[in-house]
């Protein structure tokens, strides 16, 4: 009978334990993060973003982040509208967007993740071309240019059709380029061929002889085997892009930081929060992992001050 109640003893002992066991693996899936997280906007951005994605998704596999690519300005509608998480950004906020996100209630922060540099680029086989100038690149590409050949650029280069490619319209990088090359953002020559999707212009140019472009440095280092980037004379010498220039400013005045904006109301949603929280702890290294410039140290811990701070 002993015998019998040390077995009973043992059965509840191994049940208890058994039970313990199922309530702690329970727990720990329903702890475990899930949700979705809407991310759209930049071109130029979307390469961290997705990089970013992808490291998140391998701890939190039951949190979905979609990542779309409409553009800053075909993001910011989304995101000033209330229908998305988070906005990538390759310029600012403006003014307008402010307003429309104040009047349909959205609170936001902005953040910086990386340095880019807008690279102009133009097909391996062209040998003329040496360098641009801040002017000639305004002579090309300023509303109503007159420059139809390469020769209208510089008399020494040749009688030949050069064919243009840029971003279009609802694109940061456009925004950009136009006022720091144009002096007024959206002031350029609309005679080119435009597409929000970076790889249809890397196409363009990498397939022309007489193609000159301009997109994102980590599109350029991307496609490096296929394109030649143009050094930009500015107030010095010659400057072409990389990683150091970029960093100290010296290709100027096509560097840049570039953003992510986030909703305050999206951080209070933990699989949100814990997402732009990775983003920052990790956008150094993925950044440079795709091409682009890191931000110092300090101003990714600056962002996740933001980032609680609004979560509150």
């Amino acid at each position: 009978m002993l015998e019998n109640l040390k077995s009973n003893r043992k059965i509840g002992i191994l049940t208890l334990i058994l039970f313990a066991s199922v309530i702690i693996i329970n727990s720990s899936h329903a702890g475990r993060l899930r949700g979705k997280v809407k991310v759209d906007g930049s071109s130029t951005v979307f390469p961290i973003t997705e990089a970013v994605a992808e490291e998140f998704g391998k701890s939190h596999p039951r949190v979905r982040v979609t990542v779309g690519v409409s553009g800053t300005g075909g993001g910011f509608k989304k995101f000033t509208a209330g229908e998305i998480d988070i906005n990538d950004a390759s310029r600012p906020i403006k003014d307008k967007e402010v307003t429309l996100a104040k009047k349909n209630k959205v609170d936001f922060i902005e953040v910086p993740v990386a340095y880019d540099g807008i690279s102009v680029v133009i097909n391996p086989k062209n040998t003329w071309v040496d360098h641009l100038t801040v002017s000639e690149l305004k002579k090309i590409w300023q509303p109503e240019s007159a420059v139809k050949t390469w020769k209208d650029i510089r008399p020494s280069w040749p009688d030949r059709k050069i064919r243009l490619y840029g971003p279009g319209t609802d694109s940061g990088t456009f925004d950009y380029f136009t006022k720091a090359i144009n002096g007024k953002s959206q002031a350029s020559r609309s005679d080119y061929t435009k597409s929000e999707d970076d790889n249809v212009l890397v196409q363009g140019v990498s397939g022309d002889r007489d193609a000159l472009g301009y997109f994102g440095f980590a599109y350029f280092l991307e496609n490096k085997d296929k394109l030649k980037a143009v050094a930009i004379k500015h107030k010095s010498s010659p400057v072409s892009p990389s990683e150091v220039t970029i960093n100290d400013g010296s290709y100027s005045p096509l560097s840049r930081p570039i953003f992510i904006y986030v909703r305050n109301s999206s951080l209070k949603r933990p699989e949100v929060h814990e997402f732009v929280k990775f983003y920052l702890q990790n956008a150094a290294v993925l950044s440079s992992e795709v091409g682009y410039v890191a931000l110092p140290k300090d101003q990714y811990e600056s962002g996740l001050n933001k980032v609680n701070t609004a979560k509150k």
